[in-house]
């Protein structure tokens, strides 16, 4: 059975009994509230990331799932390319993206990360981040980016570590889930682990890879901004607003017991991702 067809069986499953979250799909239609949510945290793994990429200057670049372009801004800020593409299939991200400072050079265009909409050996370089785990068919998704980029080139990508505990949500998704909910799971959440990577990069034919794990921390003011931010992500918003008063108040006090508060109330709170690169042979 494909991992499309276990999630259609499960939620088909969770709607019979009655679970609220059975009929929601993760998008990301909201660039602002993507920005609250997550831009940030992409940012953070974004910055290392790319430390450790090390890529030269003057690179042709192209960000798959470039989503509100919290990414992309870093490349062009730092890497001093030539050229950068962003594909993303929600055009409410793209709109957000393209009022980035310093991302007017950059081209986005709405597309599938599984159909790429740019000919063989385009770029220089091919960066899904925080991406791999949504496509359906990563295998797919990775193809797409070895046939864009040139020989030589370079793909890589870096993704939360879902399958062990590194997502940015994950206490919430833990108590969640205590609590009788099932909270969505991106359709390829396999796909995040260190060996699931290296396995696609092997498999797609890539040279000299190399993986590594990525941990951040980030501060929020207090546990009111911690929950604004996890109440802009796609779905838990919605949920939140229709539970029952208590149980959304036991919610927050049990995902409360996770996070680190200092005397003033701030909160220091780390998540980690997994991140592979690999070459194109030479031809």
């Amino acid at each position: 059975m494909s991992t499309i067809d276990t999630i259609c069986r499960d939620r088909a499953v969770e709607r019979r009994k009655g679970n609220p979250m059975a009929e929601q799909a993760i998008r990301f239609d909201d660039g602002a509230a993507y920005e609250r949510m997550m831009g940030i945290w992409s940012r953070l793994a974004g910055e290392i990331f790319l430390d450790w990429l090390a890529p030269r200057k003057g690179l042709k670049w192209v960000d798959v799932g470039c989503g509100n372009g919290a990414f992309t801004e870093l490349i062009v800020a730092r890497n001093a390319p030539v050229k950068v593409s962003g594909v993303d299939p929600s055009e409410g991200q793209l709109a957000y993206a393209r009022t980035r400072h310093g991302t007017e050079m950059v081209e986005f265009r709405q597309g599938d990360a599984m159909a790429l909409p740019f000919p063989d050996h385009a770029f220089d370089i091919a960066i899904m981040a925080l991406v791999i785990f949504f496509v359906p068919e990563p295998a797919k998704g990775l193809a797409e980016m070895v046939r864009v980029v040139a020989p030589g080139g370079t793909v890589a990508a870096y993704a939360w570590d879902i399958m062990g505990g590194g997502f940015t949500l994950q206490p919430v998704q833990t108590e969640l889930k205590a609590m009788g909910f099932t909270a969505p799971r991106p359709p390829s959440s396999e796909a995040s682990t260190i060996e699931a990577l290296q396995k696609l990069w092997r498999d797609a034919g890539l040279v000299e890879i190399e993986a590594r794990r990525i941990d951040v921390q980030r501060s929020f003011v207090d546990f009111d901004d911690f929950w604004g931010a996890v109440a802009a992500a796609p779905t838990l918003g919605d949920l939140f607003a229709k539970m029952p008063p208590d149980d959304l108040a036991g919610l927050k006090a049990r995902v409360r017991k996770y996070l680190n508060e200092d005397s003033t109330g701030r909160i220091t709170y780390g998540a980690w991702a997994n991140a592979i690169k690999g070459r194109l042979p030479e031809r």
